[in-house]
């Protein structure tokens, strides 16, 4: 069994690792698991536990899914919580609205449903996750952060292949490690 994802990887640019900077420096004593800019993604679909043999399957039906798509690009843009402000869970940065992306994520999922793969029913947003929160004790800190950087227009993002991601488990964070990669 393996632990897989379907993403777009996203390569860091200055501007990224600037807000990220400033993120960390104005939350420094603030319990939050920072995401590795290397590992920064965007979902498209997360399979969980999946036997090997089915891998295949997956990869087949992903490239399927991708014919005709083409290479397109994201604005990643501003930043902000997952659950709520109450009880914030995670930082993200936010991708501006793209046909493209939502077209493309719509072909994945449609796809591996009709092949048997159940997928989380729940509404596409696509996002960046910068930070997981374990607690918060500074939570005006972390307003100032988000007023600051609300609409900040970050980076531009090519998009010209999809990754068929394990996910391996570790005490010090997650290991992406790239299984199939699909140009577009």
């Amino acid at each position: 069994m393996k632990r897989i994802f379907i993403a777009i990887k996203v390569e860091p640019g200055e501007a990224l690792f600037k807000v990220v900077s400033s993120l960390k420096s104005g939350l420094i004593n603030e319990g939050i698991s920072w995401t590795r800019l290397d590992n920064i993604h965007i979902t498209l679909a997360f399979l969980g536990d999946t036997e090997e043999n089915m891998i295949k399957v997956i990869s087949s039906k992903l490239k399927e899914s991708c014919v005709g798509t083409g290479i397109f690009e994201l604005n990643i843009r501003g930043i902000g919580v997952f659950k709520n402000l109450s009880d914030p869970r995670v930082i993200w940065t936010g991708i501006e609205p793209s046909e493209k992306l939502t077209l493309l994520n719509t072909s994945i999922i449609y796809g591996l449903d009709e092949s048997g793969f159940k997928i989380e029913n729940r509404p596409f947003k696509p996002h960046l996750t910068l930070g997981r929160i374990k607690y918060l004790n500074d939570k005006p800190a972390l307003i100032r952060l988000m007023d600051k950087y609300h609409d900040a227009e970050i980076q531009r993002v090519p998009v010209n292949e999809v990754i068929i991601y394990e996910s391996i488990l570790k005490p010090t964070g997650p290991i992406y490690k790239p299984i199939v990669i699909i140009k577009l």
